[in-house]
């Protein structure tokens, strides 16, 4: 039995469906709080903040693109690259993806993903050198990460993936290098995004 880190058993979480994808149940915290909150207000370098026990908006979009669209992922293998709470893994493995993994640089959001995947009766792979189709959501958050995430995701591309992200405009994103599939008016927190709503863009890599 997968072993789970006990911030994942001792956040405030319960069983819900995703906003836009609630054809998809998460546990997601299940009380008016911020990121933040769960950490007593205090960013540390070495332990990221708890972003599994939320689904956010870029993830969503892909989620719900996918499961609208499955032909994007049917019979291939597929990357959910910082995964976070699973939501965009989940959909692609709910529609005929062979393989999914789901990978993250924090442990707690793949024990995080792997339970999620488990309330959904699907299964994740941890792991996934050569994948067909790369899923990214809202990975364009801080300059420091996005230019990591884009050279991945480069790579990734000039290997011959598809790559998908869905980003809801944080302003690292490095439009020029995707070309815009979708767009999606996705319900989200107030208390993580101080909106009630957040307009999301599914991007293809060039």
């Amino acid at each position: 039995m997968r072993a789970e880190n006990r911030r994942v058993l001792n956040a405030p979480t319960a069983l819900q469906p995703v906003p836009l994808a609630p054809e998809i149940s998460l546990h997601l915290v299940d009380a008016p709080l911020g990121l933040f909150d769960l950490t007593g207000g205090e960013f540390h370098s070495d332990s990221p903040p708890p972003f599994w026990a939320f689904v956010w908006a870029g993830g969503q979009a892909l989620a719900r693109y996918l499961l609208d669209h499955p032909g994007e992922v049917a019979g291939r293998r597929v990357l959910d690259l910082a995964t976070g709470s699973g939501v965009a893994a989940i959909a692609a493995a709910r529609r005929g993806a062979t393989l999914v993994a789901a990978t993250d640089i924090d442990p707690d959001a793949v024990a995080a993903a792997h339970r999620n995947a488990a309330a959904n009766a699907v299964t994740l792979a941890d792991r996934l050198d050569e994948p067909d189709v790369v899923l990214a959501g809202d990975v364009y958050y801080s300059p420091a990460v996005a230019p990591q995430i884009t050279t991945r995701l480069r790579a990734f591309r000039r290997n011959g993936a598809a790559v998908l992200v869905g980003d809801p405009g944080r302003g690292y994103f490095p439009e020029r290098l995707f070309e815009l599939v979708t767009e999606y008016v996705v319900p989200v927190s107030e208390h993580l995004e101080e909106t009630g709503e957040l307009r999301t863009g599914i991007w293809r890599m060039r």
